[in-house]
């Protein structure tokens, strides 16, 4: 059997398998990790909690009806579990994917007005585009450009609000914050590997000690698909269809790819775009605005929280795109759940998942050696937040830094 391990462009220490387990089930067992599934939960729950009412409004935006949007959910659930699902195990890599989360605050803004029908079009051609750069392998020759520093930095500057949110929320309410940091330090010193998830339990505890957590109004139901037959318009598809795209790359794919990257993994990008675009494209009638490589929420599972040996990781992705079937069939019924939970807990839990992934971005970007001026423009310009020709501060970081690194690197 070929070997399928993911090649790697930095060294890890990693235990040989046992003689003999080259069947997929031998394989899975081996590989099989609390940990690495644990953080798999934790990445389904950082960008469903964290994003899941802007997808309410895009489809809002987009004049869909409740079983639409319900069916909306469900497109995106599927596509993203049956990706994150495959792509994961045929590669062996941790490779996540998720929903635009820019790409709908887009359509929030470039929907109204539309029909949905057409709506569905500039979908379509959204995902023909994300598949026709699969295929020219673009994306693997850019990121081969750019240095490892410079990704590291685009990924601390990324998740360094996430880190920060965590004392913020301390203004508005104190207790729970600090019980979950308390928690937090805690674990790492005696039970490191159950950290995040004890302090998880302990936000759930806390929220519904205090009433903060109401399930009352959420039931339990399967989301029902439904087909609408898309329409093009040329305005549309050009307005809406090619944005998108473009945002999707600028602002998902590129810090995805570099995300991934940074924690030891050679991705194979163009199979990655090319499989995503394809279930774009299918999902797109049934109202999925596009899926794409996850960014930050792939960060739990390719760090060391997910398994310290590098090979192992895969399994975070594919329990991964398990929890997003699961989350997909339930469609709203979940995210209603989701976003019942307390915007402090929300916030405090995703900063502390994230602490890790964090530490190590900034120790890659400016360790050693390196010239810190580029890796420290990239940072500073994606942690600011900024969006600039409706395109996101960890593109325009990671572009200004380029530049940087190119006229250092043509002194004389």
């Amino acid at each position: 059997m070929p070997d399928n391990r993911p090649s790697v462009i930095k060294s890890h220490t990693s235990e040989p398998y046992a003689a003999g387990q080259t069947g997929a089930g031998q394989t899975l067992r081996h590989d099989f990790s609390l940990s690495a599934v644990l953080a798999g939960c934790v990445a389904v729950l950082i960008g469903y909690s964290s994003s899941a009412a802007i997808i309410f409004q895009a489809a809002a935006a987009a004049g869909a009806d409740q079983a639409q949007i319900g069916s909306w959910m469900w497109a995106l659930g599927i596509g993203m579990g049956l990706t994150s699902l495959g792509l994961s195990w045929c590669h062996r890599t941790p490779l996540l994917t998720a929903w635009s989360t820019p790409g709908a605050a887009l359509l929030i803004t470039q929907l109204p007005g539309v029909p949905f029908e057409q709506a569905l079009g500039a979908f379509v051609v959204c995902s023909l585009l994300l598949m026709i750069v699969g295929v020219s392998d673009l994306m693997t020759r850019l990121m081969n450009a750019v240095p490892a520093s410079l990704a590291a930095a685009m990924l601390a500057g990324i998740l360094l609000p996430f880190g920060l949110d965590i004392f913020l929320a301390m203004e508005a309410e104190p207790l729970l914050p600090l019980t979950l940091l308390a928690c937090w330090i805690a674990a790492r010193r005696w039970l490191p590997s159950l950290a995040i998830p004890l302090v998880l339990i302990a936000g759930l505890a806390l929220s519904l000690v205090s009433g903060q957590l109401d399930t009352s109004h959420i039931e339990l139901a399967l989301t029902t698909p439904q087909w609408t037959t898309p329409e093009f318009s040329l305005n549309v598809c050009l307005g809406v269809g090619v944005p998108l795209f473009l945002v999707t790359m600028a602002t998902q794919n590129l810090p995805g790819v570099a995300i991934i990257r940074t924690a030891g993994f050679q991705p194979p990008v163009g199979s990655a775009l090319r499989w995503t675009g394809i279930a774009s494209l299918l999902m797109a009638p049934f109202g999925g605005h596009g899926i794409n490589l996850a960014a930050i929420s792939a960060a739990p599972c390719v760090g060391e929280e997910s398994h310290p040996d590098l090979r192992r990781r895969y399994i975070a992705g594919m329990s991964a795109g398990v929890v997003y079937l699961v989350l997909g069939l339930l469609g709203s019924t979940v995210t209603a759940l989701f976003t019942a939970l307390p915007d402090t807990l929300v916030m405090s839990f995703a900063g502390l998942a994230l602490m890790g992934t964090l530490g190590g971005g900034l120790r890659s970007a400016f360790q050693g050696d390196t010239d810190l001026d580029a890796p420290l423009v990239t940072f500073l310009i994606t942690a600011s937040s900024i969006t600039l020709l409706g395109i996101g501060s960890a593109f325009w970081g990671l572009i200004a830094g380029l530049v940087v690194h190119l006229i250092r690197k043509s002194r004389p």
